[in-house]
C-alpha cells in the first residue's frame, strides 16, 4: 500500500461562531478561502492563504488527521476543533487512500 500524503490549507481562529462566520463567506461566494485565510487566520500559514503543504498521518493533531485523511475533497470543512482554536480545512490533494 503506498503511504498516506495530503495537501491541505485551514483559517485558524478563536471561536467556532468566528469560524462558522468564516464558512458562510465562504460557501456563499462572499469571500475566497485563501482571502479570509490572509486575513483572519492565527496560524502562520494564513499568509500563504492557509496552505499547509504537504503531509504524512500523524503529523497534525488527530483531528486535523480524521477529516484530512476522510473528507472530500476541495470542499471546506469545520468547524474542526484542536487545542489550537476552531479550524475551517479544505484538502486539496491526496494520495495513497
Amino acid at each position: 500500500m503506498a503511504l498516506q500524503k495530503a495537501r491541505a490549507r485551514h483559517i485558524l481562529v478563536a471561536s467556532e461562531q468566528a469560524c462558522n462566520d468564516l464558512k458562510k463567506q465562504i460557501e456563499t461566494g462572499a469571500a475566497k478561502f485563501e482571502d479570509l485565510a490572509k486575513k483572519h487566520s492565527s496560524c502562520p500559514s494564513g499568509r500563504e492563504g492557509g496552505d499547509l503543504g504537504e503531509f504524512r498521518p500523524g503529523q497534525m493533531v488527530p483531528e486535523f488527521d480524521k477529516v484530512v485523511f476522510s473528507a472530500p475533497l476541495n470542499e471546506v470543512q469545520g468547524p474542526v476543533k484542536t487545542q489550537f482554536g476552531y479550524h475551517l480545512l479544505e484538502v486539496t490533494m491526496r494520495t495513497g487512500v
